[in-house]
């Protein structure tokens, strides 16, 4: 085997976060989010026609309001007076269509808001899948931090640009059509003056939109580093305090910090220029309106309700200007959390397996045959390694750090596939078993303690969901942890939280429990006994014997005084084999082994 480097896979923390590439093309977010938007196509046609047709029936109140203002009007200089029958004619016509509005906008705004939320839970279920199917690589080299920005923020962006901005972007194109076409039958005069301001407004939304897209989308990216920061910290928090890193994480911290508001201030600055722009540039024709209309009702060619109808409609079509600007920016920043999302989705996934085999009373004789690995492609760091464990053998993985222990066992567990060469349980390579049959055949203590939020009976029995009662208890006992389990609140019912008042070392016990419960022909021990102290470690060690009974386990050990009855001992150095035997026959040998042996006792 060639030399392992620790090196070799990048490690996360804040100067080694993933580098998010930007959103290339709008055209392509948008054509990635019609995928999600396609089965509810009917729907949202439905939400478009309710809308629009909310937006008619406003469009037809200035032009009714107008008509009573000519009513009145026409009735002051008329011999028979105001009639106030076609008066309330048009008010009771004004409220039917007022409330009519009302009632299709509610009606879109319910079946939208359900839709979108239908959508983006899809969303997040599709990410969450695809966690499961990432390959391990993928978690080495990124920022958890940033992988969550991407299922909470970027996807809750989604959202709300699909619950307001399409709808909106579809209300304020129909009303400016339909303003459009009433301003032309009020007065075609008064419309070209209005219209003057529609080649202004286009060309300041292209401006702002062009500026603000680049900021939206660095806002997105710098959210993702700056959470992955957080995250870091937060877990991190005893070894930032114990070698005074607080300083240093928080200049870190203040960087991903400026950068986040120097682009969330400019995004939101261009963004927030569109409404005053446009209410100045909708002044501009309200003024002109006003003056044109008074000039021809002096010349009697227009009457003064159709110019009361004018500026209303002149106010409410830069009205649904203002609104599709602004839309369209949060639209931009939700296609650039589009492309976010659907960069994780589009990520390489594990090799799909269609493999039906399964292996049955497994006795556990594990074979390397000449492997080959490398993390990277074109850089391997194992190769031709060949080894064979009988058995039952209790085999102890020893070395210094980078010497290819982990390695061993993430082939071993199938969390990477080798490049070449076989893995052989029971004479049957991995290669023909899926992952789920290998992971099922081993147990697996971590030198870092996991435990969920739950009880401490729905954690012991996490491999084995089926394990009764009696299984759990026996299994605490052997671990050692029955008596500390008694002692809490609730027994085995007591909810472990994350600030729970457990110390590492009870957290150990939990999880060697649990890996008695799931009662595996195979185990994995990483330094399993590392967190507790050396009274209940002998207690371990005792239980442990044990489990490891006609069992094939693997150890990796950085204790050496634990493996002494182990069956065989690699010793690796920089990726070699350049040891193997019993405890004894090593320290015989006075070679590498015996070396870290004897330095572990060294005062």
């Amino acid at each position: 085997m060639a030399k392992e480097k620790t090196t070799q896979r990048p490690m996360r923390g804040p100067g080694h976060m993933r580098v998010v590439q930007k959103p290339k093309s709008m055209k392509k977010a948008f054509k990635l989010l019609l995928k999600y938007l396609a089965p509810y196509k009917l729907i949202f046609i439905t939400v478009i026609v309710f809308a629009s047709l909310s937006a008619v029936f406003n469009i037809l109140g200035p032009r009714l309001l107008g008509q009573i203002t000519n009513e009145v009007q026409l009735g002051i200089f008329s011999t028979s007076g105001i009639n106030f029958d076609r008066i309330y004619e048009i008010v009771f016509i004004l409220i039917v269509l007022y409330g009519l509005s009302y009632v299709f906008n509610v009606l879109q705004g319910v079946i939208v808001t359900r839709t979108t939320q239908k959508i983006t839970k899809k969303m997040r279920s599709d990410v969450f899948d695809k966690i499961d199917k990432v390959p391990l690589k993928y978690f080495d080299q990124t920022s958890h931090g940033d992988t969550l920005s991407r299922m909470s923020n970027d996807i809750d962006l989604i959202s709300q640009a699909v619950n307001s901005s399409i709808t909106q972007i579809f209300t304020s194109i129909t009303l400016l059509i339909g303003i459009l076409v009433m301003m032309i039958i009020v007065s075609w005069q008064l419309a070209l003056v209005a219209l003057i301001s529609l080649p202004i407004s286009s060309f300041i939304m292209r401006f702002i939109m062009k500026k603000s897209q680049t900021y939206f989308r660095k806002q997105q990216k710098t959210l993702g580093a700056l959470n992955g920061h957080i995250e870091e910290a937060f877990t991190g928090q005893q070894i930032l305090r114990a070698y005074q890193a607080e300083d240093k994480f928080l200049n870190v911290f203040e960087q991903h910090n400026d950068d986040l508001y120097e682009s969330a201030w400019k995004s939101q600055f261009f963004s927030g220029l569109m409404f005053p722009i446009m209410n100045f540039v909708g002044n501009l024709s309200y003024m002109l309106i006003a003056v044109f209309g008074g000039l021809l009702a002096v010349r009697r060619t227009i009457l003064i309700g159709d110019i009361q109808s004018m500026l209303q409609y002149v106010r409410n079509f830069n009205q649904p200007l203002g609104s599709i600007a602004q839309s369209l920016t949060q639209f931009q920043s939700a296609l650039a959390a589009t492309e976010r999302v659907f960069e994780f989705l589009n990520l390489e996934e594990m090799t799909p397996e269609d493999r039906t085999l399964k292996l049955k009373n497994v006795q556990g004789h594990v074979s390397f045959k000449h492997v080959k690995f490398g993390y990277e492609p074109d850089k391997e760091i194992i190769h031709d390694f060949n080894l064979d464990v009988k058995p039952g053998q209790k085999v102890a993985i020893v070395g210094p750090t980078g010497a290819g222990k982990t390695t061993l066992v993430n082939l071993l567990m199938k969390f990477y596939e080798v490049n070449e060469g076989h893995i052989e349980i029971d004479g049957v390579s991995t290669k023909e078993l899926t992952r789920y049959e290998v992971h099922k055949l081993f147990s697996m203590v971590l030198q870092d303690t996991w435990l969920f939020h739950g009880t401490v009976k729905d954690n012991l029995k996490y491999g084995h969901p089926h394990a009764t009662d009696e299984q759990i208890i026996e299994a605490a006992k052997t671990a050692n942890v029955h008596h500390f389990i008694q002692s809490l609140s609730f027994g085995y019912d007591h909810e472990l939280k994350e600030n729970s008042s457990i110390s590492q070392g009870q957290q150990q016990l939990l999880t060697i429990a649990r890996a008695m419960v799931t009662d595996a022909p195979m185990l994995i021990l990483d330094e399993a006994t590392s967190s507790v102290d050396v009274r209940t470690e002998m207690l371990i060690q005792e239980a442990m014997d044990r489990l490891m009974k006609g069992r094939t386990t693997f150890v990796i050990a950085h204790r050496l005084s634990t493996i002494k009855n182990a069956d065989v001992i690699l010793v690796l150095n920089e990726g070699d084999i350049i040891e193997m035997g019993t405890h004894q026959a090593l320290l015989d040998k006075q070679g590498f082994y015996a070396d870290l042996y004897n330095s572990q006792f060294d005062l």
